[in-house]
């Protein structure tokens, strides 16, 4: 895994800047920045609660930068058992891009729940009309579209 003080979020950065106490701390392969979606969002947050949580050994540390508004990492203590953790987490992404993918597909669906309730009716209509299906979905909440959504499927593998 990487250190601290051999970590820079892009190759126009310094190395290992302003933790001096933590340069041998090893930096887990997930983060967020502004722009971070529920991908990154969902894999730091797994990848906390597979640490348990912040501590004396495990930090969140966030920083401004010039590129992306601010970045989050997570450092972990080479010397505490969470480290072994860190490792199994930095070999779990090495295999499979997510570490939760109930968590992940939670956020995609708050995510397009939240689009839909912010859309116009027009917009909802051409939307539905171009998918051949009924425009009166138009007037559902978010959450309400994908309730009917899941019963219609349902429906549809219960009578196969």
């Amino acid at each position: 895994m990487q250190r601290y003080k051999d970590y820079a979020p892009t190759g126009f950065d310094s190395k290992g800047l302003n933790l001096p106490g933590q340069q041998n701390w090893l930096v887990v392969p997930v983060g967020l920045t502004r722009d971070s979606g529920s991908f990154e969002e969902s894999n730091f947050e797994a990848a906390i609660e597979l640490l348990d949580g912040e501590s004396d050994t495990v930090e969140v540390h966030r920083f401004g930068h010039w590129a992306c508004g601010w970045f989050e990492i997570i450092i972990v203590d080479p010397k505490s058992k969470q480290a072994d953790k860190a490792k199994g987490i930095e070999t779990a992404l090495e295999n499979y891009p997510l570490l939760d993918e109930e968590s992940y597909c939670l956020k995609q669906h708050e995510a397009t729940a939240e689009y839909w309730d912010f859309m116009s009716m027009d917009s909802r209509i051409d939307y539905l009309n171009e998918n051949n299906d009924s425009i009166f979905a138009a007037r559902c909440k978010g959450h309400d579209l994908y309730d009917r959504a899941q019963k219609t499927y349902y429906q549809i593998e219960g009578s196969m």
